[in-house]
């Protein structure tokens, strides 16, 4: 697994990660605090977070297999 399949995993974790915690924060604050408020900030960690944990999980899995 070369540096740009990891690099192009932690980009599509990192899109799916900030798109679904934007519209799951959006929709909490719409339902339970009546306010259109999107936490940028929570989103951004989680995906940074998701975008490396998940690629090296994959490429730690891939070589065990290999």
């Amino acid at each position: 697994m070369s540096f740009f399949d990891v690099l192009k995993e932690f980009v599509v974790v990192f899109i799916i990660t900030f798109i679904v915690t934007s519209l799951v924060t959006l929709i909490y604050n719409l339902l339970f605090h009546a306010e259109v408020l999107f936490d940028w900030a929570t989103a951004f960690r989680l995906s940074i977070i998701f975008g490396i944990i998940f690629p090296t999980l994959n490429y730690r899995e891939r070589k065990k297999l290999s």
